[in-house]
């Protein structure tokens, strides 16, 4: 019989959702039925599937169990593991448009182990270029393998290397530089690749060094993600103790260490420049461009700076061979893309889809729809750099240019979901209130520009605006697309502008009207209560300003004046007798 694999994900997620215990209950379980020679109990990465967590799969059987509690460790342990049998109840059956790449190890090997990525061909492409290519080598297998950069601009990777080993000369210093800010709200995916496959950023870190000629690397991590800067740690210390990072690698005359940097979570510094001043100590403040980086980067060194994402690629690319890489894809986009789905959308998690792939598929059959049955109105690419798709679009394929043709862009790749209860209006709001605060504050347009447009929006959400306003508010985002200083302030207007191209009828409801048809701004919504109103006063009782007034067994009236629209007596009504327009 096949030994089994009992993978437990120590995913953030799942582990906040009590994995650890599931996993103790397992080898204790495993133990009292002397079940060891059958049956191995793993800590591993991400699944992807973060709304079903905690997630146990069965290997081989390639079984899913989702939403596992410890109470369920026996029942799965005698069913599956001793009698073969599969536990229904908790069975979930993964969607079959995903292609596992960049996750390809995240939920099969255990991330604190080196000789489990050993065991995955770990290092094995590290070990190639080292002995077998040159560094033109390497650098033609990547530019033919058509890889675009991951943390959302989707350079050319091959191209950005040979840009940087043109500028490294004999003796001179060079860095490889790992982009792991991930400051995009709702975007976990990068966190996921450095949880569940840390040893995969350091070997592509690694090639990337004996390519372009640098001999250290930097990994520059968000503070926030405490459980990917531990497995980083750890992995870099066991590397090193192999000879596969550090001082003559392999025993070759490669040498190449890799150390962490640890941001403050300032958006801004998700932006390549901004990222190497916050390096060196100084303010977090976007560079002006040219020279770029492979020119005059760290401590005005030649850098070469590519994405988590991207760096993890490159080992299989290695491996594999560039065409099997471009085997898929689009004709300009090629391989696959990690979005992290998120919003009203029924399965929460990361997907990993080939380009070329439709909104469409991505959000009803990889996300299972909508949530609660309700109507999907627009899907919001890019981050709060990026811009909303309507349902008009949804068969849209994704890759870098058709995006960026819709008005939004591939950004890092956060894709959150909305529906017929969203505001268009104030979710463009919302995006641009998160830039303008994080504006590193160097250049007029983002600076002043993002205040000024907020101030319009807030105008508009509130019932004081004018159509004048709303005139002003696109020529300034147009504005400050092409006036700001760095590719974050450049985007800022995207979720404005594209919603105003979309959606420009809520704008003008907004104005005219003083309506917001999806009740979420509050100055635009009023509560009423029905005829359906029994009298029951418990709507008048729980109003925190006592705006409600009427008999018992009678109608109630709302003072729309002192009314604060909490939306208290609405949730509270056991009759459904007030309504919200």
């Amino acid at each position: 019989m096949d030994r089994k694999h009992i993978m437990v994900c120590g995913g953030a997620n799942c582990a906040a959702s009590d994995s650890p215990h599931i996993l103790a209950a397992f080898e204790k379980e495993i133990a009292a039925r002397g079940l060891t020679n059958e049956a191995q109990v793993l800590k591993t990465g991400c699944f992807g599937f973060c709304d079903k967590g905690p997630v146990v799969k069965i290997y081989p059987d390639n079984v899913f169990y989702a939403g596992v509690k410890a109470s369920d460790v026996k029942e799965i342990v005698e069913e599956h593991i001793v009698n073969g049998r599969r536990v229904e109840r908790l069975l979930y059956q993964p969607d079959s448009l995903q292609v596992r790449r960049e996750l390809r190890n995240c939920g099969i090997i255990d991330p604190e182990n080196l000789e489990d990525y050993i065991g995955a061909h770990g290092y094995e492409a590290l070990g190639e270029c080292i002995f077998n290519k040159t560094q033109d080598e390497i650098i033609a297998t990547v530019k033919a393998s058509g890889l675009r950069g991951r943390g959302g601009a989707g350079f050319t990777t091959g191209l950005k290397w040979e840009l940087t080993k043109k500028n490294v000369h004999p003796g001179d210093k060079a860095y490889v530089v790992c982009n792991a800010d991930e400051g995009d709200p709702g975007a976990f995916m990068n966190r996921s690749v450095l949880e569940g496959d840390p040893h995969s950023v350091l070997e592509g870190m690694a090639i990337c060094g004996r390519a372009v000629g640098a001999d250290e690397g930097i990994i520059y991590i968000r503070a926030e993600y405490p459980l990917a800067v531990h497995r980083l740690q750890l992995a870099i210390q066991q590397a090193e103790e192999a000879g596969l990072l550090g001082e003559n690698i392999l025993g070759s005359d490669f040498s190449f260490k890799i150390s962490l940097s640890l941001g403050a979570g300032a958006f801004v510094c998700g932006e390549e420049t901004a990222l190497l001043n916050s390096i060196e100590g100084g303010r977090g403040e976007p560079r002006t461009k040219p020279p770029f980086p492979a020119e005059k980067g760290l401590f005005q060194k030649p850098t070469n700076i590519n994405n988590v994402g991207t760096y993890s690629e490159i080992p299989q690319i290695l491996l594999k061979g560039a065409e099997w890489y471009a085997s898929i894809g689009t004709e300009k986009s090629k391989g696959t893309k990690v979005f992290a789905l998120a919003g009203k959308i029924n399965n929460v998690g990361l997907v990993e889809i080939p380009f070329g792939t439709t909104l469409r598929d991505v959000i009803f059959k990889v996300g299972g729809g909508i949530r609660n049955g309700k109507k999907f109105k627009a899907v919001q690419t890019g981050g709060p750099s990026g811009g909303f798709i309507p349902e008009s679009l949804l068969d849209l394929q994704i890759d870098y240019e058709t995006l960026t043709g819709a008005g939004s862009m591939m950004g890092s790749g956060s894709m959150i979901v909305l529906d017929e209860n969203d505001c268009m209006v104030n979710m463009a709001k919302f995006y641009l209130e998160f830039t303008m605060d994080e504006s590193c504050g160097r250049c007029t347009p983002c600076r002043i520009g993002t205040v000024r447009m907020h101030e319009l929006l807030e105008k508009i959400t509130t019932g004081k605006a004018t159509m004048e306003d709303l005139k002003r508010l696109e020529e300034l985002g147009r504005t400050i697309c092409d006036t700001a200083l760095c590719g974050l302030g450049q985007s800022a207007p995207n979720p404005v502008l594209s919603s105003l191209r979309y959606f420009h009828d809520e704008y003008v409801e907004h104005i005219e009207k003083k309506h917001c048809a999806a009740g979420a701004c509050k100055e635009l919504m009023e509560y009423f209560i029905t005829d359906k109103c029994i009298g029951c006063t418990i709507c008048a009782k729980n109003c925190p300003t006592k705006c409600i007034s009427g008999e018992r067994k009678a109608l109630h009236v709302i003072d729309q004046e002192r009314c604060i629209k909490c939306g208290v007596c609405h949730a509270k009504c056991p009759v459904q007798a007030i309504i919200k327009q």
